[in-house]
């Protein structure tokens, strides 16, 4: 059976992703504060759409899934649906969907090769898919807006620093500057850091950087020594997604 036209929906805890696959071509793509149902059925009438899917963080929009389920072929996704991973997670249920589609998109995409995925938005995670199509794990840290929000939560005085992803680190020559260098050199040093690491167990390692602040990471290490080996993707949850359509119904 041909892959046909897929509506995939990412919903994460600060917006949503809603794309539209033509096989596995990404023909649209458009990031929303929320899923709206009317623009979902114009969505679903002017792509002719054949079968859905949605990963969500937040508690499932009965509304929404109904619509899916009533106006295309529904692919329900859990940490189940599995496409040929080796899945050694201890605890599935508490597995985030996005890091799930991450690892089974990588494992599309990048057959037989280790592949280290970082996902930076909310919380920073990293995944490690081995070549053998075994998954253990991996790490979920603070994202950067919420260490910004950390600092100036837990203490008396630090203020909320609003940060533009435009700006280069700065010297931490005041009290506002300080805070910017140090969550985001600390970042920096965090993600080159696990990579080294990873480096040192995986030859030929391939680093996947995806999520809404994987711009700025790929603006500073894309004249790191890591560069060669860094593929910025920010469409894989989307082709993960997509993917667990195609492996039901191909």
């Amino acid at each position: 059976m041909k892959l046909g036209v897929n509506l995939v929906i990412d919903v994460g805890n600060s917006n949503s992703k809603i794309a539209i696959f033509q096989g596995r071509e990404l023909v649209f793509y458009e990031i929303v504060e929320r899923t709206d149902a009317v623009f979902l059925k114009e969505l679903i009438g002017r792509f002719g759409v054949d079968c859905s899917i949605l990963s969500t963080v937040r508690e499932e929009d009965k509304t929404i899934l109904e619509i899916l389920k009533s106006e295309t072929c529904y692919v329900a996704f859990s940490t189940e649906k599995n496409t040929g991973i080796l899945n050694n997670y201890l605890s599935k249920a508490t597995l985030g969907l996005d890091r799930w589609a991450n690892v089974i998109a990588a494992h599309r995409l990048y057959p037989q090769e280790d592949c280290l995925i970082i996902d930076a938005g909310t919380c920073i995670t990293y995944d490690l898919l081995q070549r053998d199509s075994s998954y253990d794990g991996g790490s979920i840290s603070p994202g950067i807006r919420m260490r910004f929000k950390a600092l100036n939560h837990y203490t008396g005085k630090l203020p909320l620093v609003d940060w533009d992803e435009q700006r280069e680190i700065p010297e931490g020559r005041d009290t506002t500057s300080a805070i910017l260098s140090g969550v985001l050199q600390g970042i920096m040093n965090e993600i080159e850091g696990f990579i080294a690491s990873q480096n040192k167990i995986n030859q030929g390692l391939k680093v996947l950087i995806t999520g809404g602040d994987a711009p700025f990471l790929w603006k500073q290490l894309k004249n790191s020594i890591f560069a060669p080996q860094i593929i910025n993707d920010p469409y894989l949850v989307l082709k993960g997604l997509n993917e667990v359509i195609a492996f039901e119904y191909v």
